[in-house]
Parts: structure tokens; C-alpha cells; sequence
């Protein structure tokens, strides 16, 4: 998820990462996490922590500075993501909804629209998806996308809140009825909210705690883009620029780790969008967010 923080032990925030524990004779073995612990939300902009400054200015081995003053943050040191064999997105096939009736009624959801269209047009097919070949294992090689549609979908839309369980059930219900298509082995759906319209995922809200994430049900795979209506999620950015940038993290997170913590994943830091939060470049173009490169041994 676009700049996603290292998640703490908040128990609201149900977003905890796989811990490591010491084994009798010091060797360190991965514990067993469920999947829905493992991060792949898209947090605030620099959200308050739960823990003091201090703590958190130690915990990234900063000596002195302010860890709040709107600089994108530094990556890890230790950060390196492991492929632990599930699935990834090889040549992904992007479809597009926009839930709520203000992407048909609003005068300038129109343009928005398009431009988001444009934005997968152009970025499925650059140099951020030829990055990603370094994440290629045996079988597995990680190319070019597509756009492979879009629909509005007024009826049924959630008044005020959607939860993460009802988004799940819902997807099943419209490819069942061919709303939109159903879903193969390369699909990513991308749902966005309308505005006003809060993303609830666990004990977490949009504009509270997360930007955006994405997630599975089975071998459905899907990301959830709340409209950015805050400080915290827009950055200072303009809206087009806050959804391209979260929209890219969460694609990026997507093809390389589609069963959250089952791909290409950092026990500690998260996902390959989440170590490299709010620091972005232009590629086609467009806004995006950086991501962690193993390789290089920061973000690119």
C-alpha cells in the first residue's frame, strides 16, 4: 500500500507483521502469521504513532531529527524481501470499478476517471513493471500488463462505510453476474470508492489509519482506492497524484505478493511498496510511488 508504515501492536489496527523468534539453540525461525496479519495497507501520511517519537526516531536508527517533518522517509537498512512460493501476478490484467453513483453524477468524476485509465494504460506497459523482473523465480516471470476494462457501478452502492468482508462478498456477486468478468489467474480488480464512502478492514478505517490496501478471497485477487478526502492521504499531493501514487504501490504489492505475505515479503517491513512509503517518482508521466529493489538495496 502506498507508503505503508511499519505497523505496531495497536490491537484497533489488526495489521500486525510476521514476528521472528529465537529457537532453543538462538537459530531464528519465521513464526506462522496468518495471512490477514500480514501488511498491504496503504498508511497516512506521516499518521501519529503509538508509540512516542523517541521510540520511533530509535526504532529507524535516527540519532536526532524530527521523524515527522514531511520528508519522505528513509528505508530500512535491513529491509529485504523473501519469496516464501505463492503465486505472482506474471502479465497482470487489470479491471477497473468505480462504486458509487457520484463517478456517473460528479462534474469532475468524468475526467478523473479517464485519467486513472490512462494512468494503468500507460504504467502496465514502463519501466515500473520492468523493474519487478529482478522478484522473476522459476516459473515465474513478471511482465507487461493490460487494462482489460472499466465499469461504474451505481446499485448497491455502501452509504458512508464498506467493510473489507462486504467488498469480498460483493465482487463475488458481480462476477456472478457478469458485472464485470470473472476473474483468471492474472486478474486484479481495482475498486474505488466514491467520496465520502469509508474503507473499513479490520478494526482500521480509511483516513484514520490506511490509504488504501489490497487483499485476496480465494484466488480473487482485488485492491480497495478509498477516495483521498484527507490531509493524511492526499501528502500535499493533488488528488490525481495521490491515487496514481497509492494506486502504484498497491499494484506493485499485488503483482509480487497477491496472497498477502505468500509472495515476495519482508517479515519486518512489509511488502515491496510498504519500504519505500511516500517517496515517489514520475514514470509515463505519472505520479508513482518508489519501490524496494533487493537487487539495488533501496528504493527505486
Amino acid at each position: 500500500m502506498i507508503a505503508k508504515r511499519k505497523a505496531t501492536k495497536k490491537a484497533s489496527r489488526k495489521l500486525s507483521v510476521s514476528k521472528l523468534r529465537k529457537s532453543s539453540a538462538g537459530r531464528r525461525v519465521k513464526s506462522k502469521t496468518a495471512p490477514e496479519d500480514s501488511i498491504r495497507t496503504v498508511p497516512l501520511h506521516y499518521p501519529k504513532p503509538s508509540v512516542s517519537v523517541a521510540e520511533l526516531a530509535a526504532r529507524q536508527g535516527e540519532s536526532e531529527g524530527d521523524v515527522f517533518d514531511g520528508k519522505p522517509r528513509v528505508a530500512p537498512v535491513d529491509a529485504h524481501l523473501s519469496y516464501n512460493g505463492g503465486p505472482l501476478l506474471q502479465k497482470v490484467q487489470v479491471f477497473l470499478i468505480f462504486w458509487g453513483a457520484q463517478w456517473q453524477t460528479a462534474a469532475s468524476a468524468a475526467p478523473l476517471v479517464q485519467q486513472i485509465k490512462q494512468f494503468f494504460a500507460d504504467i502496465l506497459v514502463s519501466s515500473l513493471l520492468d523493474q519487478l523482473a529482478e522478484y522473476n523465480v522459476p516459473g515465474k516471470v513478471i511482465g507487461h500488463g493490460s487494462v482489460t476494462g472499466s465499469v461504474i457501478i451505481a446499485n448497491g452502492a455502501p452509504v458512508g462505510s464498506v467493510t473489507d468482508s462486504a467488498i469480498k462478498a460483493q465482487l463475488k456477486k458481480w462476477i456472478k453476474a457478469k458485472t464485470i468478468p470473472n476473474n483468471k489467474p492474472q486478474t486484479l480488480y481495482f475498486v474505488y470508492l466514491e467520496p465520502g464512502t469509508v474503507s473499513i478492514m479490520g478494526g482500521s478505517k480509511s483516513c484514520q489509519n490506511y490509504c488504501g490496501y489490497h487483499n485476496n478471497t480465494g484466488p480473487i485477487y482485488y485492491a480497495v482506492m478509498p477516495y483521498p478526502s484527507c490531509a493524511g492521504c492526499l501528502g500535499g499531493l493533488t488528488t490525481l497524484d495521490a491515487l496514481t501514487g497509492t494506486s502504484s504501490h498497491e499494484l506493485c504489492e499485488a503483482i509480487t505478493d497477491p496472497i498477502p505475505g505468500k509472495g515476495w515479503y519482508d517479515d519486518k517491513n512489509g511488502e515491496i511498496g510498504d519500504i519505500c512509503a511516500w517517496n515517489f517518482k514520475k514514470v509515463s508521466g505519472h505520479n508513482v510511488q518508489m519501490e524496494w529493489s533487493n537487487t539495488s538495496g533501496r528504493c527505486v
